[in-house]
């Protein structure tokens, strides 16, 4: 893998033009960016080699109300095997190492509170490197990193960039689960891949390919989301943050979060927390800054526990290296249950 490549200006402005529109095209992408398509797509096949960068094709389980937190403590000595035993859990979508009072910090995601049950009761607790966990059920994602951004287009150029195209009127209403499972499947591993690639592997075709990912994003069963190593972003410092919120103030929080930009994911929980904060801050000194603003939009909220992430190793299914690469490794997540 390229760890030398260090993107450029033209590099991070195509990843904020992916943030904005996954499957853009580079012929739609290159007047805004201001490079040639040809050299958007080489830069793009650069940073993904490099694992700098990739796009992940998710379907929607978590908004259903599924999904979970969980703190992990290992006995000693078992922390890297936990870890290796836990990447290869499809429920298990992201693994943070963390320092604070929790050693791994683990979203898994399912279809239901019992699915989730299942999984803590049953092969994660036959993990015998896990000393204690703490489970924090999510109610319901207020926020979550599909609409962060990186800071590198004007938002004249944002307003520029295409939004994807709804289905063709003679497209089918629904999709077969047979084509929802190759489509899931696919864009997993890689969210940019074309409709020409996945019909050649699956002998779908093409135009039936191309009408089915148009229906689930345009019903939002599937979403799309263009990641980046985090240190080569301006917001190395990643920190969970655990509040506890005055009912009558979480009533707004949807709306008074959306306005603190650093955070990344805010979830409910019903635990001991009832808020879970994710969150992406320049440097250690802007934790106290960044604290003032979550307290003016959080009046009376108690942050009960913070811990600081020192390594990602696996981010949406993709196993990442210690760095923080993508190693082209990707675990595709549980299937859902339905695709309606």
């Amino acid at each position: 893998m390229a760890h030398g490549y260090q993107p450029d200006q033209v590099d991070m402005r195509i990843l904020h033009a992916l943030q904005v529109e996954p499957r853009a095209s580079w012929t739609e992408l290159a007047p805004v960016v201001g490079a040639d398509p040809a050299n958007l797509s080489r830069r793009w096949s650069r940073l993904r080699a490099a694992g700098i960068a990739w796009v992940t094709g998710m379907t929607d389980q978590a908004d259903r109300g599924g999904g979970a937190l969980i703190e992990i403590e290992c006995a000693p000595g078992d922390l890297h095997a936990t870890v290796r035993a836990l990447t290869a859990e499809p429920e298990v979508v992201t693994i943070d190492y963390t320092v604070g009072g929790r050693d791994l910090l683990v979203t898994v995601l399912a279809d239901t509170q019992r699915q989730v049950a299942d999984y803590v009761l049953g092969p994660m607790a036959r993990l015998r490197g896990i000393r204690a966990a703490h489970t924090h059920l999510i109610t319901e994602r207020l926020l979550d990193a599909r609409r962060w951004r990186l800071r590198e287009l004007s938002p004249a150029e944002v307003a520029r960039i295409p939004r994807f195209r709804p289905p063709r009127s003679r497209a089918a209403r629904t999709v077969a689960p047979e084509l929802f499972e190759v489509i899931r499947q696919e864009l997993a591993v890689d969210g940019r891949a074309s409709a020409v690639a996945i019909a050649g592997r699956s002998g779908f075709s093409a135009q039936r390919v191309t009408d089915a990912i148009a229906t689930l994003r345009t019903d939002g069963q599937l979403y799309l989301r263009t990641d980046l190593a985090r240190d080569l972003s301006d917001w190395p410092v990643y920190t969970w943050y655990f509040l506890q919120v005055p009912a009558p103030v979480m009533a707004q929080a949807r709306v008074t979060l959306a306005q603190v930009p650093e955070i990344r994911l805010a979830a409910l929980c019903a635990s001991r927390y009832n808020l879970v904060l994710a969150v992406w801050l320049r440097s250690v000194q802007d934790v106290q800054s960044f604290e003032v603003a979550l307290s003016r939009a959080l009046p009376g909220a108690v942050i009960a526990d913070r811990s600081v992430v020192v390594r990602i190793a696996k981010h949406l299914g993709h196993v990442l290296d210690d760095d923080g690469r993508a190693t082209g490794t990707v675990v595709p997540m549980r299937r859902p249950l339905v695709n309606g």
